[in-house]
């Protein structure tokens, strides 16, 4: 979107990048290069708080006047994020919301993800491309985000406990650092009910998974 804003010379005074802490490090060799090919500077936004405290440490109060733990700490941590309770998200548009205040925002989504527009402005949707037509926009101009395109279809937050099953077994096959990170998040996560890494899981449990079905390919080879 970036890209073609400005090779349509529309107005454009700030580009703005929200670091969640938990990207992938191809992510930031891939903004270095955009902005060198740009000739401008994208601005990075960070959490007031990193998302790991807020995963793990934050002190959680129970704020229901009826609870006999009003007032009080009762865990710590909001846990993994999830489809229902994506405290991730919102602490990324409240940075970004007070950043850039009433100024008109283009947001790049693409035609394609209609669940996710609002009353915002979408030059892709304008334009009418899709996410393959964006990525073959930028790998026309030479992006390719370090290969991480041609592990994953879409790519995210590493950790992203929203993924599918398969994006992670890429993840552990591909990047065993960054699964070894994301097992150490889970263990530092306080395990409570509806906080839990995938589909009722643990990450230790999808762990013992991949681990049973490496196992069996090996018999099976």
């Amino acid at each position: 979107m970036v890209l073609r804003l400005i090779e349509e010379n529309r107005p454009l005074d700030e580009i703005v990048f929200f670091d969640t802490g938990w990207e992938f490090p191809q992510m930031y060799e891939h903004i270095e290069k955009v902005e060198q090919f740009m000739g401008r500077k994208v601005t990075i936004l960070h959490p007031r708080e990193s998302f790991d405290f807020n995963m793990c440490e934050r002190p959680i109060v129970r704020n229901k006047k009826s609870c006999p733990m009003h007032g009080k700490v009762y865990r710590y941590g909001h846990g993994w994020p999830s489809i229902f309770r994506r405290w991730c998200t919102c602490k990324k548009v409240d940075v970004i919301d007070a950043h850039c205040g009433d100024a008109l925002r283009y947001v790049g989504i693409a035609v394609d993800e209609p669940g996710r527009l609002k009353m915002r402005n979408y030059p892709l949707v304008e334009w009418g491309m899709t996410e393959s037509d964006c990525l073959e926009f930028c790998m026309e101009r030479g992006f390719d985000w370090g290969g991480l395109y041609k592990v994953f279809s879409r790519v995210s937050c590493f950790c992203c406990p929203l993924k599918g099953l398969d994006d992670y077994r890429k993840l552990r096959r591909h990047f065993p650092s960054l699964w070894a990170e994301m097992r150490a998040k889970g263990q530092r996560v306080l395990s409570v009910e509806g906080r839990r890494f995938w589909h009722g899981k643990t990450i230790e449990e999808v762990e013992k998974r991949f681990a049973r079905e490496d196992r069996q390919m090996g018999l099976a080879i």
